[in-house]
């Protein structure tokens, strides 16, 4: 499961119903986001109520009856009490776990508050066969499982089920791993969804709860204002429509398995609306309300000419000794430990020196990681971990919001102009405000790039300044593009408006505005083309999304319909056009071994491929840029393919004992099936079938994975689409009842 960081986008418990505003104004600080290191637990010692571990597992069977009577007590182990920085609920984790029969069964769960509410739950269950594909359970009853969960937690509070789910996003979905179906719900009052309190329930392929998360909520001391007076959702978005203004920017979107970009114009609405105040009528901006609707800032370059990097380029040693310097403790309870120093390339395809470290203090620490530019020495990533840890320790006082957001930008420059000069003729002034934070008094600031005059959406530097000035993190966003498309064939910018204005609905929610406060206003969201992720495309004016929905069945098929539908939707088989895709047609070797490996391994060919220049090639014809590279060399690792010959044809049909063969060798008893003189094959065609693969076919036969039609097992046939997806089902279940999955 990916969530969603490769994108550049990151979900807030708002995004989810801000539309296509949230979504942008979120690409431009997910980096930020996303990269900070967890939040730092703080040890509890007090004497208020003190809760054993038999509390902690009474509460969890409670929840959970008859799940865990197998665990004694001896397998269970309690951590202490804790709280975060701003948040003083004190949180309790239970961890457990057991072999059994050789079967690991493990999981954890976190209780909050007086009353131990559930807010996170995570289970691997031992048996969980009856989970993968074919899955036991379908969505639809796993949904009803999750409602009735729901029920016995949320106390007789209100909640909706979101009718889709955007924070979860499967690339891939392998084999061997269960068949996972995950909701969302949302708390609701006077119908109207509560913007950050969700619950995310998991339910596995066979019917059990395995995922949990909701938010705390405080439910007594909260308020909300009253759905009658608000004003009439037509006369706001009339009014929404009539301020609309659009931004036409470059949309980089990258696949993280093959690392292949793909850039286009996109018109985006300008992200400084991000509602209406439902009774009032004022609009809604990242600090707060206004009754003056925000202005579209102009494009301001930091600096026109390029200004000289920090070095000529360093090495490990001196970028550990930079880091020394840079990370040196702010106080002498903090000891600095640099565990590891890398040259890698990151995910913007840019040539770092990672160094990982950890700040210890006490019985305790928290760690992070600092990235250096290693052709021009210039830090560009690094988040202030030792801020978090001063406060709990008292040696770092709150401080008030002295700063102004003037100064903070001022701050802010001084700190990329010191630290990374060379890249900031590529970036702009902000265009948005700075983002607030209460709590710590803390400025966050986004400085986006520009590309001949436009935006570029997601690639920013983005800057947080601590209450006393300092720097709190900095994060530069910058990708290599070869080419960027001209603008010269774009819609008009009015046509473009035109197309948003009629695509536009509002979504009423309650949001709160201080996040000390337990008062939610109602508020008007703007929705584009009901689709959070949805952009226009700036050629054509037609909506594109970064997650189309796929329809669950695509082709039709006699007797392997479910089976291919199923490994088209999990992205294993992955044909070019679905209408015209034929199940019965001979698959190429070179797409079986693909699908094989997919089906069974994940892996990303585009993604810190750090030794390019020592990469292996075991085929003439298959270099390290050919399309298939990734895929044949390690099936070639795996011992699946042999390289015995010169070259490996790519194109040749694979026949029906030659992929028993190679199912065989994925199993790991190719020494057993070597020994073809033990085996003897009751096929009426059993003289038809080679020597050499004997012992495989009997194999993979007497295990069902490749079975005979009246006897006959037809060894030398073409293996089809529909052979392949009906046979690599029982094969992935065998290797999930090993235990284990391909070895590399």
């Amino acid at each position: 499961m990916v969530i969603l960081k490769k994108f550049g986008i990151v979900l807030t418990s708002s995004a989810l119903s801000f539309g296509m505003f949230a979504s942008i104004a979120n690409a431009n600080t997910s980096t930020t986001v996303m990269e900070q290191p967890e939040k730092v637990q703080i040890q509890m010692v007090s004497k208020e109520t003190v809760f054993t571990k038999a509390d902690l597992i009474k509460k969890l069977k409670s929840l959970f009856p008859n799940k865990f009577d197998q665990l004694s007590n001896s397998d269970f182990q309690m951590g202490g009490g804790y709280t975060y920085p701003n948040d003083d609920t004190v949180r309790y984790d239970l961890y457990f776990s057991k072999t059994i029969n050789g079967k690991q069964l493990n999981g954890n769960v976190v209780f909050v508050g007086k009353d131990l509410e559930i807010e996170h739950f995570s289970f691997q269950p031992l048996n969980q066969k009856e989970a993968l594909f074919p899955a036991k359970v379908s969505k639809d009853e796993a949904m009803d499982i999750a409602k009735g969960f729901m029920k016995k937690i949320v106390d007789g509070e209100e909640y909706q089920l979101e009718s889709n789910n955007p924070l979860y996003y499967y690339s891939k979905q392998i084999l061997t791993e269960p068949v996972r179906y995950s909701f969302s719900f949302t708390r609701t009052k006077n119908k109207v969804s509560i913007a950050e309190q969700r619950v995310e329930v998991t339910v596995l392929g066979n019917g059990e709860i395995v995922g949990l998360y909701m938010n705390p909520v405080k439910k007594n001391s909260s308020t909300f204002e009253d759905i009658k007076k608000i004003k009439e959702s037509k006369v706001i978005l009339d009014k929404v429509k009539e301020n609309l203004t659009v931004d036409l920017q470059y949309q980089i979107e990258t696949d993280y398995q093959t690392g292949e970009q793909r850039i286009q114009l996109v018109y985006l609405p300008t992200t400084k609306l991000m509602g209406v105040q439902a009774i009032s009528g004022k609009w809604l901006t990242a600090n707060g309300y206004t009754t003056v609707f925000p202005e579209k800032r102009k494009i301001e370059k930091i600096t026109a000419k390029p200004l000289p990097s920090k070095n000529n380029g360093v090495t490990v040693e001196e970028a550990k000794k930079i880091a020394e310097k840079f990370l040196k403790p702010k106080s002498d309870k903090f000891k600095l430990n640099i565990h590891s120093v890398e040259e890698v390339e990151n995910f913007s395809g840019q040539e770092v020196i990672r160094i990982g470290y950890m700040v210890n203090y006490g019985n305790g620490g928290s760690g992070a990681s600092l990235e250096i530019n290693k052709l021009t020495g210039e830090i560009i990533q690094y988040y202030d971990v030792m801020n978090q840890l001063l406060n709990p320790l008292g040696e770092n006082p709150k401080q008030e919001s002295s700063l102004t957001q003037k100064e903070a930008l001022a701050q802010a420059l001084k700190y990329v102009k010191q630290y990374v000069p060379s890249y900031l003729h590529n970036y702009a002034m902000p265009v948005e405000d700075a983002y607030f934070d209460e709590y710590s008094g803390s400025y966050n600031l986004t400085f986006p790039r520009v590309v001949n005059g436009i935006m570029v959406l997601g690639d920013q530097i983005n800057v947080g300044i601590a209450a006393d000035g300092s720097l709190n993190s900095l994060y530069v966003n910058y990708q290599e593009v070869e080419k960027w498309p001209s603008s010269d064939k774009v819609i008009s910018e009015a046509d473009a408006k035109a197309i948003l204005k009629n695509s536009l609905s509002l979504k009423l929610q309650y949001m709160k505005q201080d996040i000390k406060d337990q008062h939610y206003d109602l508020v008007y969201l703007p929705v584009f083309n009901e689709n959070i992720f949805a952009s226009l495309d700036a050629n054509t004016g037609k909506w594109n999304s970064l997650y189309p929905e796929t329809n669950p069945i695509v082709i039709k098929h006699p007797w392997a319909e479910e089976e291919l539908n199923y490994l088209i939707s999990a992205k294993i088989l992955e044909p070019k056009d679905n209408k015209a895709f034929n199940g019965d047609a001979s698959v190429s070797k070179g797409e079986a071994i693909k699908v094989i490996m997919s089906s069974l391994t994940y892996f990303y060919e585009g993604m810190y491929n750090d030794q390019n220049e020592n990469m292996n090639q075991t085929f003439e014809n298959i270099d390290p840029k050919h399309p298939s590279y990734q895929v044949i060399e390690r099936a070639v690792e795996a011992g699946i393919i042999k390289p015995d010959k010169k070259t490996f044809d790519l194109e040749s049909p694979v026949t029906k004992e030659e992929l028993a063969a190679w199912y065989i060798r994925v199993l790991g008893l190719e020494q057993a099936a070597k020994h073809s003189s033990i085996y003897k094959l009751d096929f009426a065609d059993a003289n038809k079938v080679q020597k050499e693969y004997t012992g495989y076919v009997a194999i993979a036969n007497s295990m069902g994975i490749l079975t005979t039609e009246q006897n006959q097992f037809n060894p030398a046939r073409e293996v089809s689409y529909a052979d392949l997806a009906v046979s690599i089902i029982p094969l992935a279940h065998a290797i999930a009842d090993k235990g284990y999955g391909l070895r590399y």
